[in-house]
C-alpha cells in the first residue's frame, strides 16, 4: 500500500495535476492508497469532492479561504475524522487525521514562522508544543500512526541546499529542529531516512532564481511513522517529477509504500 503526502500550492490551480499524478501512480504500479494535501487555499464548500470520487477516492476536507487548508484522500473509508489540535485554540486551518483501515493518519500543514523572533514564529513554537502534547496521546491510543504533511523544518544540513548561508534562518533553526526532533522522541520515524536517497534530496525549491533547475532546494515535507509501522516500511522518496510540471506547485510529493495488503482489503475502520 503507498501513502503520500503533497503540499499543492492551491487546489482550485492544481486539481489537474493532483489527479492526473494519482492517475500516472496507479498506472505503473500499486496506486496510492491515501494522499494527504495541504494548502488547498479554498472552502469546503468548493472541495472538488466528485472529481475525486470519480478518481476511485473519498475525501475528508478542512478549508480555509485563501490561505492554509487541508484534505485527506483515501480508496477506502474514513472515520474519526479531527480537524486542528483538540484543546488548541487556532483558527487556521491545519490538521485533519482520521482511522483508515488500521492506521491512523494524520495530514499536517505546520505554520511557517515568517522569521525567528517574530509573532508567527512564536505561533509556530506554540503550535508545535500543542501538536507534541497530542500526538502523545494519539500514540497510546493508535500505535499505528502515520503523520505526514510540509512541516516547513528541516531536518539537518543535509536537508538544506546551503547550510552555511541558511543557517539560523527559517526551516533552518535550532528551536525549529529542536520541537521536530521531539515528535521523533515520541516514538515515529523519518522514512525517507529508512532507505537510501539521492544527493540533494529537497521537496521544496522556490519559484524564484531557477531554483529547482538549479537543485537549490529544502527538504520540509516528511513522513514520520510509528515504531510499530517502521518494520513494515518497503520505500519512501520524494518525486520530483510534478515540480516539472507548467505552473507546478513549488513542493513535491513524498510517498510512502508499506508491506501489506492494500487499504482497499483491509476490515472496516475501527
Amino acid at each position: 500500500m503507498k501513502l503520500a503526502t503533497w503540499n499543492i500550492n492551491s487546489l482550485t490551480v492544481r486539481l489537474p495535476q493532483v489527479l492526473d499524478w494519482l492517475q500516472g501512480q496507479s498506472a505503473t504500479g500499486e496506486p496510492v492508497d491515501v494522499l494527504a494535501l495541504q494548502e488547498l487555499k479554498l472552502t469546503d464548500d468548493k472541495f472538488p469532492l466528485n472529481a475525486f470520487a470519480e478518481a476511485g477516492y473519498q475525501a475528508a476536507c478542512f478549508g480555509q479561504k485563501t490561505y492554509n487548508g487541508v484534505a485527506l484522500l483515501s480508496r477506502t473509508p474514513m472515520s474519526n475524522v479531527t480537524r486542528n489540535i483538540p484543546g488548541f485554540p487556532d483558527d487556521m486551518a491545519r490538521v485533519i487525521s482520521a482511522d483508515i483501515g488500521d492506521l491512523r493518519v494524520v495530514g499536517a500543514y505546520f505554520p511557517n514562522g515568517q522569521e525567528p523572533g517574530s509573532e508567527k514564529f512564536a505561533y509556530k513554537m506554540r503550535w508545535l508544543e500543542a501538536l507534541r502534547a497530542w500526538l502523545c496521546e494519539e500514540l497510546s491510543k493508535n500505535p499505528r500512526l502515520v503523520l505526514m504533511g510540509d512541516f516547513n523544518i528541516t531536518f539537518d544540513d543535509l536537508d538544506v541546499w546551503d547550510p552555511l548561508g541558511l543557517k539560523d534562518t527559517i526551516h533552518c533553526t535550532e528551536q525549529e529542529r529542536v520541537h521536530l526532533q521531539s515528535l521523533i522522541s515520541l516514538g515515529l520515524n523519518d522514512a525517507v531516512r529508512l532507505f537510501p536517497q539521492p544527493e540533494k534530496n529537497y521537496s521544496w525549491w522556490d519559484y524564484r532564481n531557477m531554483a529547482f533547475r538549479r537543485k537549490q532546494g529544502l527538504r520540509i515535507d516528511h513522513v514520520l511513522i510509528s515504531d510499530a509501522l517502521k518494520p513494515l516500511a518497503v520505500e519512501c522518496f520524494i518525486d520530483p517529477k510534478p515540480r516539472r510540471n507548467e505552473r507546478p506547485s513549488d513542493h513535491a510529493p513524498v510517498v510512502l509504500g508499506i508491506n501489506g495488503k492494500s487499504l482497499a482489503t483491509l476490515g472496516s475502520p475501527k
